[in-house]
């Protein structure tokens, strides 16, 4: 068996400038930042924000299709759901056509928060688009990354 070899600062410089996970890992958090400070006067972040958005929907969806829906697993789910319940922007619910199953209801103070949340995202996400060379190709891109398509695992 071999020795491993370890990497020098050079393989530290080569990760940093070219690692994809690492580049969407920051390009996240500086998104993630730049909505939570303007969704802050609908006293929402941008992940209760995408949650919320996510149980807008005509019929209530179960926990796995939202958890799916926003590439979470259940328990991490359910943790960020617990302080949208508290507040009383969510409903969890026993589906009726299956008893093991849970259904998730956006509440009408739910609709009210996403209801003053929504224009300022369209703002916000307007103007980020603006500053994007093509927003278009990058938003396919990072769906066929989160599809799991391009040689990554999903």
């Amino acid at each position: 068996m071999q020795t491993p070899i370890n990497p020098g600062y050079e393989t530290t410089i080569l990760v940093r400038d070219t690692c994809l996970c690492l580049h969407a890992q920051r390009a996240a958090r500086a998104l993630a930042r730049r909505f939570d400070i303007a969704l802050k006067p609908a006293g929402i972040t941008s992940g209760q924000f995408s949650l919320l958005m996510s149980l807008n929907r005509p019929h209530p969806p179960k926990v796995g299709s939202v958890a799916a829906l926003l590439a979470m697993d259940r328990t991490t789910l359910t943790a960020n759901l617990k302080p949208l319940e508290r507040r009383g922007f969510v409903e969890t619910e026993t589906d009726p056509t299956d008893k093991r199953a849970k259904l998730l209801r956006l509440t009408s103070a739910g609709r009210e928060v996403l209801t003053e949340a929504v224009p300022i995202w369209k703002a916000v996400h307007a103007e980020i688009e603006r500053g994007l060379a093509d927003a278009e190709r990058l938003r396919g891109e990072l769906m066929v990354l989160s599809r799991g398509e391009g040689g990554v695992a999903g």
